[in-house]
């Protein structure tokens, strides 16, 4: 392509974009409105699935032993739960650990060992986490078989209704995102048409004149990609924004959610 060529094509494409400012507005409006909205979608779907994998993260399995249980056969435990497929961490709690955690969590003053007569009743314990959050029934399950063991708690119906309610919520975040990138596609091209018609009499005369089809067309192709820069620029300074302020806002409101912050 010659240099006088491409100097017509740039020059073609500023002096259209001053002649046809209202439209080319339209144009670059609609592209960062479309780009907006499927942006609030996607920020959606990636904090939710942020929240859910933090949930399902927290997940643990709390394994209380026997109250009779020497001293030896309580530490030899801790081997046999850590090499079971899928443990992560173990943690030892022991029974007096866990009096005074209750304790602190009763507020000061509270002396339940007093309370008790100088008794404590709760057990020696074990806390796990699994390398993946599916797989703690079955963690919990093999756990439960080994020699010692009292009872084998991780809450089973709270969990799998999380797990459900979390596949769910994944799945109906992603195809609201599929359907509004369609839709967003389709808006942008509808827009483009749009211009396109509204501007047939100057390219009907371009064809008259003998102009190719690439010379009609290479105008065109760069103003759309100056307004659909432009009209991405906007909505990514809309959407920096207006979420970073969001999460500002209810970082001080509702400070147990984990959003995405980065």
């Amino acid at each position: 392509m010659r240099l006088n060529v491409v100097a017509y094509i740039f020059q073609e494409t500023f002096r259209s974009l001053k002649r046809n400012n209202w439209l080319n507005f339209a144009a670059a409006g609609t592209t960062a409105v479309s780009l907006f909205v499927l942006g609030i979608a996607i920020l959606l779907v990636v904090n939710t699935e942020h929240i859910a994998s933090t949930v399902e993260s927290n997940v643990e399995i709390m394994v209380f032993l026997k109250q009779e249980l020497p001293e030896d056969e309580v530490r030899g435990l801790r081997p046999k739960i850590a090499g079971i497929p899928g443990v992560e961490e173990v943690q030892f709690i022991s029974r007096d650990e866990a009096l005074r955690s209750l304790e602190r969590q009763m507020g000061e003053g509270s002396n339940l060992r007093e309370s008790l007569g100088g008794e404590n009743p709760l057990p020696d314990a074990y806390k796990i986490r699994t390398r993946e959050p599916q797989q703690v029934g079955s963690v919990a399950a093999a756990v439960g078989q080994l020699p010692g063991v009292e009872k084998v708690r991780y809450g089973q119906e709270v969990v799998e209704k999380l797990f459900r309610l979390t596949r769910w919520v994944r799945m109906i975040g992603m195809t609201v995102v599929a359907l509004l990138g369609i839709c967003a596609v389709f808006l942008i091209a509808t827009t483009i048409r749009l211009t396109l018609f509204a501007r047939r009499r100057e390219i009907n005369i371009m064809k008259y004149v003998g102009a190719s089809d690439w010379f009609v067309r290479w105008p065109f192709l760069l103003e759309g990609v100056i307004l659909g820069g432009v009209g991405a620029l906007v909505a990514a300074g809309a959407l920096y924004f207006s979420y970073n302020t969001l999460v500002s806002k209810l970082q001080e409101t509702v400070t147990f959610l984990p959003l995405v912050n980065d």
